[in-house]
């Protein structure tokens, strides 16, 4: 079920930001939903690799999860420049309590929100996630949703993701944003 919690959570311009938890669909929503909206897309990890020089993977292994979690808030800074767009974010940078306080006062904050099960499924699909390496997807899955989703919750708009296509995802954030 779709919720609004604010509002004044509709779109205004400001650029969109999706959260959530890794497999939820932000990449794949977001493109499609910039499209619909005649926006440009930005994959905030594909601009940290951009950055860097080098895979999320590799940023993991050879600088630790710290050094990537400082590195995505300043791209994540560098993006909110203001201007509309759709960007999708890594499932843990709503997390960090900088850069979520950014999204929240720049931009509209879209929590895409999906049950474990269709996750474990999606994330099945790609071995990429440096936090699933050597790890029970499903174990992490659940580890995450219960320290993140109190913290998505904070996003004022919350659109589930689950086994429809991603073009049901889009059409409800859409009505949400009355776009």
């Amino acid at each position: 079920m779709l919720q609004r919690r604010d509002p004044h959570s509709r779109w205004s311009g400001k650029p969109i930001v999706l959260v959530g938890l890794m497999g939820v669909g932000k990449s794949t929503v977001g493109r499609r939903l910039a499209q619909r909206l005649g926006l440009s897309f930005v994959d905030a990890d594909n601009e940290i690799e951009a950055a860097a020089g080098m895979s999320i993977a590799d940023i993991f292994d050879t600088y630790g999860e710290p050094y990537f979690r400082d590195g995505e808030r300043r791209v994540i800074a560098r993006l909110l420049d203001g201007r509309p767009k759709v960007i999708a974010t890594g499932g843990g940078a709503f997390i960090n309590d900088e850069t979520r306080a950014l999204i929240l006062q720049t931009a509209i904050a879209i929590w895409l929100d999906a049950p474990l099960d269709v996750l474990v499924d999606r994330v099945a699909r790609r071995d990429h996630r440096p936090l699933l390496r050597n790890r029970d997807p499903a174990t992490v899955l659940a580890e995450l949703a219960a320290t993140r989703n109190p913290i998505y919750a904070e996003a004022p708009i919350r659109v589930p993701s689950d086994h429809n296509p991603h073009d049901v995802t889009v059409k409800a954030i859409l009505e949400a944003l009355d776009a």
